[in-house]
């Protein structure tokens, strides 16, 4: 027959005496502490760093507007870096145009240059009617003069690599260290025939070629919250444009 001694517990957790004299004696575990402190504490740390790093994403016409309203030093401090983060792009932005391929040099031209930086590779369509390489050919132009520290390439995908399918293209090949890092097969995972350069900076931030506070991807953000439909017009205007486009004839 069971001798024990069985004590009722309504709540545990509950501040009783009765809970507490039970605790002291070890028949109940200890209450555990309330999180509230923790998350307050949390809460406080997430308000610290955003007024922290609140000039984080200011270009350099934004900090100048703040010189009345924010301390000198501070200011100073964020001016300096954007200065500096100016002059490595600078120093880096050697490209600065689409480069056409040949199959011979392509290791020298791709897979050995991204030891220095990201290479893109637009893997194009042989067909003028293929609308979203010739939508493509034009964002990399533009991409091109946009990130001269990434280099824009492009070579027909069948001069390429033999028999490669027409359905595959266009192909977007990322490389860095001398791998392919990420390849995007047509622009479906973009926004198919509505892909514009926001997209492809999304693409690129997502595998380290841009870094997300960039100024130059900041500010094409900040422009599309002031006229949320500028990307849909400039995508369109964008296929107008590859459509018209001689090169392809």
């Amino acid at each position: 027959m069971d001798q024990r001694v069985h004590v009722p517990i309504d709540d545990p957790n509950a501040d009783t005496e009765w809970n507490d004299i039970l605790r002291k004696h070890g028949v109940i575990p200890e209450k555990p502490p309330s999180p509230t402190p923790i998350i307050q504490e949390a809460l406080e740390e997430a308000r610290k760093q955003a007024h922290e790093n609140r000039l984080e994403d200011k270009d350099l016409d934004e900090l100048n507007e703040l010189e009345d309203e924010e301390d000198e030093a501070f200011l100073e401090k964020y001016h300096n870096q954007r200065m500096a983060e100016l002059s490595t792009i600078a120093t880096a932005s050697v490209f600065n145009q689409v480069y056409p391929l040949q199959k011979p040099d392509y290791s020298k031209d791709v897979t050995e240059a991204s030891d220095k930086a990201f290479v893109l590779v637009h893997l194009t369509s042989s067909l003028g009617t293929n609308i979203e390489s010739r939508l493509l050919t034009e964002l990399w132009r533009e991409m091109a003069r946009k990130f001269g520290d990434i280099k824009f390439c492009e070579i027909r995908a069948d001069m390429c690599i033999e028999g490669y399918p027409e359905r595959n293209t266009p192909t977007i090949l990322i490389y860095r260290d001398g791998d392919i890092k990420k390849q995007v097969v047509t622009l479906r995972e973009l926004n198919g025939q509505d892909t514009t350069i926001r997209d492809v900076q999304n693409l690129l931030v997502g595998v380290g070629a841009l870094k997300p506070k960039d100024h130059r991807v900041v500010s094409s953000a900040q422009t599309d919250r002031e006229d949320p439909y500028r990307s849909i017009r400039s995508g369109n205007i964008n296929a107008a444009k590859a459509e018209d486009d001689d090169d392809w004839d």
